[in-house]
């Protein structure tokens, strides 16, 4: 596992359908306080932030979860009152994956449709022999 920390965005810009009320700021504070109190199963090491935007606004509210040589992922539709638990057992499986890839069948509940992308770890070849990733 990286010692890196894992990194989780949440869109503070998106809107529910047909709504004005931006779910993101609660999101954050949600899963903040979900993954403390789940810190000794998942671990310590995530940090939670919100960002501007990340182009899912027809599947608000999106969150990605990033960390380095991993594969990112970009989830959609997220509801603060009903998915913090989903979120934190994927949180729990991403940081156990060494290269963070599962497919759908593993990530939990919602998850498992909801997800809009899987990135792979950037990959940067440095010289003739060898590969970093990123």
């Amino acid at each position: 596992m990286s010692s890196e920390p894992h990194r989780i965005f949440i869109c503070t810009s998106c809107r529910y359908k047909g709504g004005d009320c931006r779910p993101g700021f609660e999101l954050i504070c949600k899963l903040q306080q979900a993954l403390r109190r789940a810190a000794p199963v998942t671990g310590d090491d995530f940090e939670v932030s919100g960002t501007a935007c990340m182009a899912g606004c027809s599947r608000p509210c999106t969150i990605a979860f990033k960390a380095s040589a991993k594969a990112t992922y970009l989830f959609g539709d997220i509801d603060p009152e009903t998915d913090i638990d989903d979120l934190v057992a994927f949180a729990q499986l991403y940081r156990e994956q060494e290269d963070g890839w599962c497919v759908s069948g593993q990530r939990p509940g919602k998850l498992r449709g909801s997800t809009l992308a899987r990135i792979p770890a950037a990959m940067i070849v440095t010289g003739a022999d060898e590969t970093v990733l990123s």
